[in-house]
């Protein structure tokens, strides 16, 4: 009889299930959750798409067939279809470890190239005083330190530096960190927030909880650091909930739907004629030290693009009209 830590020679041990194996090989390479969830949903919709078949007995002519779909019928936007693309991509090589070079040359679909929505400095006055407590002071840092939503609601304490009046972006697009500012103008409401931030912080420890997430494994090496004040979020959740990957019980972030919802109301509210997002407040935050003299790259840095000629994009959207140059009918 086999001992029961080792099994017996002729006991079949399954392999994980195609959409686990999946799931750990994205864990182990630190992608987000929400990158998680998509890879898994679009992987879902191939293998229904094709009768359940598994993705290792399908070919180039099947996710082209996939692909194709989703453009001509079900006329997803040109973003989506390369989503779905990387989501397969990620399946082959990564967890199935085929390299399949026909995949490399299916047809990338192209972004249609739009300048982005920016707001004049009236515009966002008025929508910022539409919006009130949270969402009023993170819609502050997106316009006043061209954050972009998830790195606001994902900041921590440690990362607000009040002396310096900087803030550390971690983890921003690309796993990159940089520093940008912090407003003279949200000082007194962040510190005031901060500090019942600490208290719920502080209820949580007694009882019981008060562990935070935290990246790429950090809590196995410092096993106290999850619980200490500079890991907590400067934007808690106002209810605890279950870690779909730990099934551990702690305070989120807030959700950024919320804040996305909220922004939406004060666009309607102050009567705003562009369909601005918690996003337009970046845009406008680059657009606006441009216009006070600010040099590109200086505003390429605090916005973290690694190509200035993603921030060149700004110039095209000055007040001074079409490439900024002045109309001959205006001299």
């Amino acid at each position: 009889m086999a001992h029961p830590n080792f099994p017996d020679k002729n006991t079949t041990i399954n392999p994980p299930r195609l959409l686990n194996q999946v799931r750990d090989k994205l864990r182990v390479k630190h992608y987000s959750i929400r990158t998680e969830q998509s890879y898994v949903g679009w992987i879902k919709r191939f293998i229904f798409f094709h009768g359940k078949r598994h993705p290792k007995d399908m070919g180039a002519r099947d996710v082209e067939d996939f692909l194709t779909h989703l453009a001509v019928v079900g006329k997803v936007s040109a973003s989506t279809q390369n989503q779905a693309k990387s989501a397969l991509l990620f399946l082959y090589r990564e967890v199935l470890e085929i390299q399949l070079p026909w995949l490399d040359n299916i047809t990338q679909a192209k972004t249609p190239k739009r300048l982005p929505v920016v707001l004049t400095v009236n515009e966002v006055q008025s929508l910022l005083s539409h919006l009130t407590g949270t969402y009023a002071l993170i819609a502050s840092l997106l316009y006043g330190g061209g954050m972009r939503l998830m790195e606001a609601v994902r900041l921590r304490v440690k990362d607000v530096d009040f002396a310096r009046h900087e803030i550390v972006v971690r983890e921003g697009k690309g796993f990159k960190d940089r520093v940008t500012m912090l407003p003279e103008a949200v000082v007194a409401s962040l510190k005031a927030h901060l500090m019942k931030a600490k208290t719920l912080h502080t209820e949580d420890l007694a009882q019981g909880f008060g562990e935070v997430y935290l990246p790429f494994a950090l809590d196995k090496k410092y096993p106290n650091a999850g619980r200490e004040w500079g890991w907590q979020y400067v934007f808690p959740s106002k209810n605890l909930s279950v870690d779909p990957r730990s099934d551990k019980t702690r305070r989120h972030h807030v959700d950024e739907k919320g804040v996305q919802r909220a922004v939406k109301q004060a666009v309607r509210d102050a009567e705003l004629s562009k369909p601005a997002t918690p996003h337009t407040l970046r845009h406008s935050f680059a657009t606006h030290l441009l216009q006070n003299g600010y040099d590109i790259r200086t505003v390429q840095e605090l916005l973290g693009h690694s190509d200035v000629s993603t921030t060149m994009i700004y110039t095209h959207v000055l007040n001074k009209g079409g490439r900024g140059v002045v109309s001959p009918l205006d001299r």
